[in-house]
């Protein structure tokens, strides 16, 4: 039934017999609540369709470095005096790393920054045409180090602490197996290792994915390919359920913003150069080479049992994108002996960025960080 038309039965609900009834009639009642619903509906589809000039990454930042490639992004200090090892931050090469900084409250890097830290962050930029042929070697290798060296030489250190998440801690572990005595500690937030321990949908489908002839017949990973995929994982949550909680909660303004940054967020999907997608989806998830140390990047041989700086692994128990033990696995992998695994009951977005990530897992991860750095 159309809008309109659910308007004009109101209409005629409303008037029959006006004189007569009262505040306690149930037809009175069931008008009221639907004009209610209608009024949110309404707000919301004029709240979603100004959604993409919604402002995120608010955090004081400069981009120090600039490339075809990426950018690097320096974050202003909060306090007059921070650690001594510089962060940097190594976020995937899927959706934008501003979820990283999604608004202050609810900011990964806002607390770091906070916390006394001095953070950079590697910012892709999307492939072009011409981008095809980039692969690992060329992010890990290339790109990652030519940050690195940057972060060094700027200030006049030897090491950094490298901090990755999801794809972008996978390229760090592969990082630190080859370049290890330029960073000082490695953490990670949910990184892809062991495909053979993940039960999630996005891995089942990796699995039976023709990388090779999508790589022959278009290129790059189309981001609209993309994001069909990460919205079929939870097709009701994704498609119907979420648009429901906010038209329930649209008079709550915290729960909208929120919302609406979430949702530029997930829209806000880049290509993947392909032959980078090509090496993610055949040599990980269905050969799992990087978990059993035959994965090679270029000329370079990936052994993740040649890592032995302190590290940090940190998952989330319910992340339906890669599964915690897919996750955990890198602790048995490496031959730190400071190692630690954080686990946490939460998801693969909230575990960055949301309350109970500012509350339960930043401080652990903070202190973590002051210790070693």
């Amino acid at each position: 039934m159309t809008r309109e038309a659910i308007m004009a039965n109101f209409a005629r609900r409303t008037n029959r017999n006006n004189e007569n009834q009262n505040e306690n009639d149930p037809d009175i009642s069931l008008t009221k609540e639907y004009e209610e619903l209608l009024r949110k509906i309404e707000k919301a589809r004029t709240i979603l369709h100004a959604s993409g000039t919604i402002e995120v990454g608010m955090t004081p930042h400069e981009v120090v470095q600039e490339t075809r490639a990426y950018k690097l992004t320096h974050y202003r200090p909060m306090l007059r005096k921070t650690a001594r090892t510089p962060i940097l931050i190594v976020y995937a090469l899927i959706n934008k790393s501003y979820i990283l900084d999604l608004q202050p409250d609810k900011s990964w890097i806002h607390s770091l920054v906070s916390q006394g830290f001095d953070v950079y962050l590697i910012n892709w930029k999307p492939p072009t045409q011409y981008d095809k042929y980039t692969s690992f070697d060329d992010y890990v290798n290339v790109y990652m180090d030519d940050c690195i060296e940057y972060v060094r030489s700027k200030k006049t250190i030897d090491q950094v602490t490298l901090h990755g998440y999801c794809m972008g801690a996978t390229m760090s572990a592969m990082y630190c197996s080859l370049h290890q005595e330029k960073v000082k500690n490695l953490a990670t937030i949910a990184p892809v290792i062991d495909s053979s321990r993940d039960t999630t949908v996005l891995a089942n489908f990796s699995r039976h994915l023709d990388a090779e002839r999508m790589f022959s017949s278009v290129g790059n990973m189309p981001k609209e390919q993309l994001y069909s995929c990460y919205s079929a994982l939870k097709p009701f949550k994704q498609g119907v359920n979420k648009y429901l909680n906010l038209v329930e909660n649209i008079d709550n303004d915290n729960f909208v913003q929120n919302f609406l940054r979430v949702e530029k967020w997930l829209y806000d999907t880049p290509d993947i150069a392909g032959q980078t997608f090509r090496q993610w989806i055949s040599d990980i998830y269905q050969h799992n080479l990087l978990y059993k140390n035959e994965m090679k990047i270029g000329d370079h041989h990936i052994d993740l049992s040649k890592i032995t700086i302190p590290f940090l692994n940190i998952v989330a128990e319910e992340d339906h994108l890669v599964s915690a033990e897919c996750s955990a696995a890198l602790n048995d992998s490496v031959s730190s002996t400071d190692k630690r695994l954080m686990r946490f009951h939460t998801g693969h977005v909230g575990l960055i960025a949301s309350s109970y990530s500012q509350n339960n897992v930043l401080p652990k991860v903070g202190q973590w960080f002051r210790t070693r750095s």
